[in-house]
């Protein structure tokens, strides 16, 4: 059965591309890391603690942009 995903409402659109995020998320562990992103993401880990700033709470940027629109 061939369904053209363009006829699907985009409700339905819109739910299978949660469905299949969801199911890749679920079988993430199964996606290992190459060499070259393991470093980035150490290189990104250790800027982070060098930095010492936490950034802001999320309700607060959330206010934030709110008050902007």
């Amino acid at each position: 059965m061939n369904v053209n995903i363009r006829e699907l409402p985009l409700e339905d659109r819109i739910r299978l591309v949660e469905d299949l995020w969801d199911s890749i998320a679920q079988d993430q562990h199964a996606l290992a890391l190459t060499p070259e992103q393991a470093a980035e993401l150490d290189h990104r880990l250790q800027g982070f603690e060098m930095d010492g700033d936490r950034g802001r709470p999320a309700f607060e940027v959330i206010s934030e942009i709110r008050k902007r629109l």
